[in-house]
């Protein structure tokens, strides 16, 4: 898999102050569709705490998949780091210092981020079909972005939900999950002297997880992926790139897990949405995901698939069977008559 790491830098002049990184990742074999006007472009956002490259497993996986058929066409994937994350929260850490932007990350803002990136970045996405893809923090954000590429000439053709931390019911159901993730974000271990005992660190709680909580633990590439662009260089060491204070900030976004269902609504609508849930409630409790499916919600899913034994961290945890529930997705092209013009 080839990739290319491609930074947007705002003008003096622009109103939006981030730089945003972004990774294209492309085969060989995807070249004859560059001019194709029907060839997909996958964009993909991540979960809190995390970075773009965490997708890189499943994109592997997918990409191996996409070349062994003729039916699909794909271009490219673009995965966009948010501002405070990974790549990105090293291109922005003086800023982030400055009191008007710290802790003010929120799924809102990296849907922005994302937008920006998508209409002022060095890449012209306009007349691209687009299939959006997002996992926690990433499926809200990539809710917001619909609303917002509606008004703008971003073809968003399709969307996949992966566990997004949506609640129709309002705050409350998942405040326990918030309280929770607010202090375990606290309590990070924020330092290693070498990446080498950060990923010696890594492991071992993955060990200790999956001994103790019957838990799985992450696929090895992306641990070490994690390794390479969830930390960063620091005074005598590595520290988090997504500082303790700013994970903490996005979890306290309490409009993030509520407001963009409207925009959740709207999107079933206008466009084929896909829903993709682990069998396991080990974070968003089992009702959340009810409420988001009710029939009687008026929001309707073009798809949903469960992923046995899987929890919330379906990217770190089970990258090739996220690809290929992915792939039956994308594989469904072309779309049934009655939904010929709005689905994928």
């Amino acid at each position: 898999m080839l990739q290319e790491e491609v930074v947007y830098t705002p003008a003096p002049s622009c109103a939006y102050p981030f730089k945003v990184a972004a990774k294209r990742y492309w085969l060989p074999q995807f070249d004859v569709n560059g001019q194709d006007p029907d060839a997909l472009t996958l964009i993909l956002l991540h979960s809190t705490s995390f970075h773009k490259e965490t997708w890189e497993p499943t994109l592997e996986c997918l990409f191996g998949l996409l070349v062994a058929q003729t039916k699909l066409k794909v271009r490219e994937a673009w995965a966009i780091d948010c501002p405070n994350h990974g790549v990105s929260a090293v291109l922005n850490q003086e800023l982030l210092q400055r009191p008007e932007y710290t802790k003010k990350f929120s799924c809102e803002t990296y849907a922005r981020a994302a937008h920006e990136f998508l209409t002022a970045g060095p890449v012209d996405f306009r007349p691209r079909k687009l299939v959006g893809i997002g996992h926690s923090l990433g499926g809200v954000a990539m809710t917001f972005l619909q609303c917002i590429s509606k008004a703008t000439s971003i073809n968003f053709c399709s969307v996949i939900l992966v566990e997004p931390m949506l609640s129709p019911e309002g705050k409350q159901p998942l405040a326990q999950l918030r309280e929770r993730l607010v202090r375990s974000a606290r309590a990070r271990v924020f330092f290693w002297p070498t990446r080498e005992e950060a990923l010696s660190f890594y492991r071992r709680g993955m060990e200790r997880r999956a001994r103790e909580q019957k838990a799985r633990p992450w696929h090895p590439k992306v641990m070490k992926l994690y390794v390479d662009y969830g930390i960063r260089p620091c005074e005598h060491g590595f520290t988090l790139a997504c500082s303790r204070e700013e994970e903490v900030g996005m979890y306290e976004d309490n409009e993030g897990s509520t407001k963009p269902v409207k925009c959740l609504d709207k999107a079933c609508k206008r466009l084929p949405v896909h829903l993709i849930l682990g069998e396991i409630d080990d974070y968003i409790p089992k009702s959340v995901q009810e409420a988001l499916t009710r029939p009687s919600s008026g929001r309707t899913f073009t798809s949903k698939s469960v992923i046995p034994k899987a929890g919330h961290l379906i990217p770190q945890e089970v990258p090739e069977e996220l690809a290929m529930q992915i792939f039956d997705i994308l594989i469904s092209y072309p779309p049934e008559p009655q939904r010929a013009k709005s689905r994928l």
